[in-house]
């Protein structure tokens, strides 16, 4: 059997896309090792359009629950659940999928949806203030921090830009970054720093987090003299990086030097012929539920022309 589509991940973007081949009658396999994506960790989110506030779990369960609606007699979209696709080869006519379990999918089209990992800072208590105050997203959590004092950790445009967000809310921001340059743009870094309530320090290395049930400050030492200062702060927000969940297909698709896919942000399209790509796991500039979601729908536009108008 040959899919017309396959789709892997299960977060914001493949649900979307799962949707919307279904109800244009695509011969769907639909691959997701877990549902929600990176918000499935989060208390609470504000900006899923639609709905004041939901947990990431809920996310999770409604993301999950849509698409299976999508599913049974008489419909075209089939789940592979609890499985990673850990390999694509390209055939002369088509690509071949396989899963952890072994088992290969023959397919005409595939859309690679399958996100990415946050970076996570490696300091003392880190792991145990996760979503208790040392979060990874400043447009969902940042209204949460209003009138406090908060960090953020990075010094590149995203770290900047959360910076950013904050300072609509926060009564302070304070900015530390590992390395004695930004590695922002420096319209955006002259732009932020122009704020009276923001201030930055460079060349530190984060040491600890203090807190027992929230975040109550952040302990990090001066690499050239060795001194180290803790801040009370009620919040930290973590911009290091993000890894993307695309090594599976790195011999097939064109990746960046972060291992983002490429992709057409016209059509979503990527360099090889028949694989689209939406979400977290791209090249483009933002990275949000919202838009990926978007994004994830106007592949399917596009694949669904290329499999029937094209």
């Amino acid at each position: 059997m040959i899919y017309d589509l396959i789709i892997i991940g299960g977060g914001p973007a493949g649900v979307s896309a799962g949707v919307y081949a279904s109800r244009k009658r695509l011969n769907t396999l639909f691959i997701t090792s877990e549902w929600g994506g990176q918000s499935i960790v989060s208390e609470k989110i504000y900006n899923w359009i639609g709905t004041p506030t939901i947990s990431g779990s809920e996310l999770a369960d409604n993301l999950k629950k849509h698409v299976v609606a999508n599913t049974g007699v008489g419909q075209t979209l089939e789940i592979k659940e609890g499985e990673k696709a850990t390999i694509i080869e390209k055939t002369e006519t088509s690509f071949k999928v396989k899963i952890e379990s072994g088992t290969e999918f023959e397919t005409k089209t595939i859309l690679i949806a399958t996100g990415s990992g946050r970076r996570k800072l490696e300091a003392k208590n880190a792991d145990q203030l996760e979503h208790k105050g040392l979060t990874y997203c400043a447009s969902c959590d940042g209204p949460l921090f209003s009138d406090m004092d908060v960090v953020v950790v990075g010094g590149g445009n995203a770290g900047f830009e959360s910076a950013s967000q904050l300072l609509a809310y926060c009564k302070s921001v304070t900015l530390l970054h590992r390395s004695d340059s930004f590695r922002a743009d420096e319209v955006t870094v002259e732009k932020v720093l122009s704020n009276s309530k923001m201030k930055a320090i460079k060349n530190v290395e984060i040491l600890e987090i203090k807190g027992d049930k929230f975040v109550e400050g952040i302990i990090y030492k001066d690499k050239t003299t060795g001194v180290e200062t803790e801040l009370k702060v009620s919040g930290i927000f973590v911009e290091i990086g993000q890894i993307p969940n695309t090594d599976f297909a790195k011999n097939v698709v064109a990746l960046n030097d972060y291992g983002q896919v490429k992709i057409d942000p016209m059509t979503q399209k990527t360099e090889t012929k028949g694989i689209w790509a939406a979400g977290d796991c791209t090249n483009v500039l933002y990275h949000q539920n919202n838009i990926a979601s978007g994004d994830a729908v106007r592949a399917l536009e596009d694949i669904y022309l290329y499999l029937h108008a094209k």
